[in-house]
């Protein structure tokens, strides 16, 4: 506990080098139950080596830092990349991640507690430290064979994505990529309801409208989009239309917002596209690669993407935290502020708003809330308590 409160203090000693922050935004936020729904933690860690709980000078995330940036319990995710899938690697990369990540919080255990429910997040933040789910991102098997999610589940998983990332799989079409089934197919639904029997969560962010609407059909309990955006504010397949976002919420279910201007500033996608000369999501190149690679050769090309810090791009393209709040705003509109909650996804691709330099600076959105006239309820609800609520609900449904 001495140890965090060094770093709270040398985090205040460094305020002045920060953005400017109101000080009831930072006592709020201090506060506040901080619960981010989607951050990527652990493949840094497989590529380059290092541990979570030491302070890094790039990337957006560390310990050190998360707890600056009041972070009290999130999604500690694992990202299985596409490039894994063309020769059948994902389980495989998943169970790697899986062991370095229990690896890692084992050997945080002052700082950071594995949470498997409601009830071990609450003590967990009790005790001073950082609760983490375990949340995968990408496939764990492109076929959805419910012997490999359940022993996930074992082991501590308690969220995981219906489709491969940007890929569709064997049961679920993703956002980007040709549909397969046009939605969820009979082993799609076998998946979803497994998935409520074991109390996990149902990750609907990077699935395509018929996946997220029919998942929601399916499914018993709340569904949960950790990190998304509103196609009303860019229009592009990876955000969800306001019909849908509707139909989640009327289920009970959350939407998280990422953090990245790509997402929610038209300007700054547009931007990114051209200089790359395809979108984001865009991973079509490497389906084409016909020569067989070893897991050690995949590693070699993954690498050089972690951490994902976004892209360079001028100043006063990018958005402010005021304008990424009129984002959650428009979803309050349209469903109540009991359904909307915070997706980061640090170190997972943002390019983050004008004057946020990482996790340390969740606060500015907590500001920019107060400046648009949310009551302090309201920033609690988003900030954590939406989320927490609706984990509480899952993983003790079944």
């Amino acid at each position: 506990m001495k140890l965090w409160f060094c770093l709270l203090a040398a985090a205040a000693a460094a305020a002045a080098d920060g953005p400017q922050i109101s000080e009831r935004a930072r006592k709020l936020h201090q506060d506040a139950f901080v619960f981010d729904a989607h951050v990527h933690v652990i493949d840094r860690q497989l590529y380059h080596g290092g541990d979570i709980g030491e302070r890094v000078s790039d990337g957006q995330f560390d310990l050190p830092r998360a707890k600056e940036g009041g972070v009290d319990a999130m999604f500690f995710s694992i990202f299985v990349t596409e490039e894994y899938y063309p020769q059948r690697m994902e389980t495989k990369q998943t169970f790697r991640l899986m062991d370095l990540a229990l690896t890692q919080l084992a050997k945080n255990k002052d700082k950071i507690e594995l949470a498997l429910n409601a009830d071990d997040i609450e003590r967990i933040h009790r005790q001073g430290k950082i609760a983490a789910v375990l949340d995968l991102e990408g496939g764990f098997d492109l076929d959805g064979d419910l012997g490999i999610l359940r022993d996930l589940y074992r082991l501590g998983l308690r969220s995981a994505q219906l489709p491969a990332h940007n890929w569709a799989n064997n049961f679920a079409d993703s956002c980007c990529a040709p549909p397969k089934w046009h939605g969820l197919n009979e082993h799609g639904r076998e998946v979803v309801r497994e998935m409520n029997r074991l109390g996990m969560v149902i990750n609907v962010s990077h699935g395509s409208d018929e996946t997220i609407s029919q998942a929601i059909d399916v499914s018993t309990s709340p569904i949960v989009a950790t990190h998304h955006g509103l196609r009303s504010f860019n229009n592009i397949p990876r955000n969800m239309p306001d019909w849908l976002v509707k139909k989640l919420a009327a289920h009970g279910g959350v939407i998280g917002f990422q953090i990245g201007n790509e997402f929610h500033n038209r300007k700054m996608f547009d931007w990114r596209t051209q200089h790359a000369g395809k979108p984001f999501w865009d991973t079509t190149e490497i389906a084409k690669r016909g020569t067989p690679l070893t897991i050690e050769q995949i590693d070699h090309i993954v690498a050089p993407q972690f951490p994902m810090v976004g892209v360079d791009c001028p100043e006063d393209l990018k958005f402010t935290a005021d304008g990424w709040v009129a984002v959650v705003d428009r979803a309050i509109q349209l469903v109540g502020e009991d359904h909307v909650a915070l997706g980061s996804d640090f170190d997972g691709g943002p390019t983050l708003p004008r004057g946020m330099r990482d996790i340390r600076d969740l606060a500015l959105i907590t500001d920019a809330m107060l400046r648009r006239g949310y009551s302090e309820e309201r920033i609690r609800k988003f900030l954590g308590g939406n989320l927490l609520r609706v984990f509480r609900e899952i993983t003790e449904k079944h």
